[in-house]
């Protein structure tokens, strides 16, 4: 599903500040994978997530989706095939639009936008129905203003978004981190069950090491621009925090120094 064959990205090449952000960095995932990619700060987690994005170009490497090598293509050619929700609410979502306008905007991703571009009452219904999933009481607040939202509210709807023409790839980074920790939990329970509910192929970035082994069926662990631990099935099932750092420490040689990944 997800190819990702001997990348390199650097930073500054050539300069005094150089910075080699990932190193001949080989990956696969298979089709409904749900993978948690964890590393402490610098591991080069979201550089990933970009490159297969097409935010940043790679040196070196192949990126491949679904059979098609989308090395040479650019950020808006891949969203396309991708859904993406990002750290900071305020990405995702348009704010000086409603609500119902968000929606139709993600819902024609990747069409044509002729004159004949208005929300009717079959489609606004279907909004309806959606957003009641959330729990959230916005599927009677169609017409609000996005930007009027809480932070939670337009994480659950930015993923609502992300996940509504069913992605070949669902990329999700650090999604809940500018999240209080009761809202994020809601948000990462919500993520579960969309993940779940439509088998999509999903690579997850956090901070957290509990959530990191809680949800997906695989855990990736990165260091220093490299994979290191890549834990799946039953193995990852009986993963304790512990046993992950004392992993991470005969792997890399050195001690997980990020206290925040170590946050319940």
């Amino acid at each position: 599903m997800l190819s990702v064959k001997r990348i390199t990205k650097v930073f500054n090449p050539g300069t005094v500040i150089e910075n080699i952000v990932l190193k001949d960095l080989s990956l696969s995932l298979e089709a409904g994978d749900f993978v948690t990619l964890i590393g402490g700060n610098g591991s080069g987690k979201s550089t990933l997530l970009n490159c297969i994005a097409g935010v940043y170009p790679v040196e070196a490497g192949a990126i491949i989706i679904d059979g098609v090598d989308v090395t040479k293509f650019r950020e808006p050619k891949r969203a396309a095939i991708l859904g993406r929700v990002f750290q900071e609410p305020m990405l995702g979502t348009a704010s000086n639009m409603g609500i119902e306008e968000n929606l139709a905007l993600a819902l024609r991703r990747g069409q044509r936008r002729g004159l004949k571009w208005g929300i009717s009452n079959k489609e606004r219904e279907k909004y309806r129905e959606l957003l009641t999933t959330l729990e959230l009481g916005l599927e009677n607040r169609l017409s609000t203003k996005v930007g009027l939202l809480s932070g939670g509210q337009r994480q659950a709807l930015t993923l609502l978004m992300a996940t509504l023409k069913e992605p070949k790839l669902l990329l999700l980074d650090e999604h809940t981190a500018a999240l209080d920790p009761k809202t994020a939990q809601k948000v990462l329970e919500m993520s579960d069950l969309i993940v779940r509910e439509h088998d999509l192929t999903t690579l997850m970035v956090t901070h957290n090491m509990r959530d990191a082994i809680q949800y997906g069926n695989r855990l990736i662990m990165m260091h220093e621009g490299r994979i290191i631990l890549d834990i799946r099935g039953e193995e990852k099932k009986n993963l304790a925090v512990e046993d992950l750092l004392r992993r991470f420490g005969n792997a890399s040689g050195e001690e997980f120094v990020d206290s925040d990944a170590l946050l319940a």
